[in-house]
């Protein structure tokens, strides 16, 4: 349908010039002031490479665990440690380390970054049992208890729902059982 492409401001004016409304308003202050057009893609878009990227893959090739645990905090301001780990590396080998041995550098230091959170873990985790306090979360879910975390079961109706739908029933019972003439076949109300 040829009538169709275009902008808003297009689109009008021919409808407008074809008989098929009137004119709008807004019309001659917006052929006044058109809206920006903005340039379109022919679909050869480029695809956004960083220069960590490899090795972003290969740690999370190697440590999967280690993925976004929420992916609303993609945007937040600490990186992830598949990130970190890719900007390490590259900074070691801008320093003169060979890419191996830069990586190998990068994966201690992650691993002895995940064993002190788990230490602190621990040790927040002793302090909540002395003060008789729930623990905090844990830092690092296993895979199994994270989709486990993703795939909640649907809220049921709380009781007292069910005790509000189960008051309106008994109330329209009585009443149909007080209408004069009439019994509850031929009123027409609808069960649920």
């Amino acid at each position: 349908m040829s009538w169709m492409k275009g902008d808003l401001l297009s689109k009008t004016r021919r409808l407008v010039g074809g008989l098929a409304t009137r004119e709008p308003v807004w019309l001659k202050a917006m052929e006044a002031s058109p809206p920006p057009v903005f340039p379109r893609s022919n679909g050869n878009l480029k695809k956004i490479v960083l220069p960590e990227d490899p090795y972003v893959r290969r740690f999370a090739r190697k440590h999967p665990e280690a993925k976004l645990v929420d992916p609303n905090k993609v945007s937040a301001f600490i990186p992830d440690p598949a990130r970190v780990y890719g900007c390490r590396v590259l900074e070691l080998t801008k320093n003169g380390i060979s890419e191996d041995d830069a990586m190998s550098v990068a994966n201690m230091e992650y691993l002895a970054e995940r064993k002190e959170k788990k230490k602190a873990y621990k040790r927040l985790k002793e302090l909540a049992v002395l003060q008789d306090k729930a623990p905090p979360p844990k830092p690092y879910l296993s895979t199994k208890k994270e989709m486990q975390t993703q795939e909640k079961k649907p809220p049921t109706d709380p009781p007292s729902v069910r005790r509000l739908v189960n008051q309106l029933k008994q109330q329209k019972d009585v009443l149909l059982q007080d209408k004069p003439g009439g019994s509850a076949n031929q009123d027409h109300w609808i069960d649920e």
